[in-house]
């Protein structure tokens, strides 16, 4: 059983990469401007592997995403909600 334990900790630290880190990104999204578009755009992005929070601001045509940097980056958010129709840039 200790092997066994020893066997899966080890293979968890050997796969799991050492520069994965949480990371922010402000997505403006023009196109959001009904009362819908943030519920639609919001789904899309937490289908994306990876992401860990979405955070819509309406007003602002904005959404703060938090994602895992090793698993999806910016460009995988601005596809995906490119493809539920809100295209959208990386706001700097």
């Amino acid at each position: 059983m200790k092997k066994l334990v020893l066997f899966v900790a080890l293979t968890a630290a050997l796969h799991a990469p050492a520069w994965a880190a949480t990371k922010n990104v402000i997505l403006s999204v023009p196109g959001m401007t009904c009362a819908a578009c943030p519920v639609t755009v919001k789904k899309a992005l937490a289908r994306v592997e990876g992401v860990e929070k979405v955070v819509v601001r309406f007003r602002e045509r904005e959404i703060v995403v938090t994602f895992d940097d090793a698993k999806t980056d910016a460009e995988a958010l601005t596809k995906a909600t490119a493809n539920a129709g809100y295209p959208s840039t990386v706001k700097r």
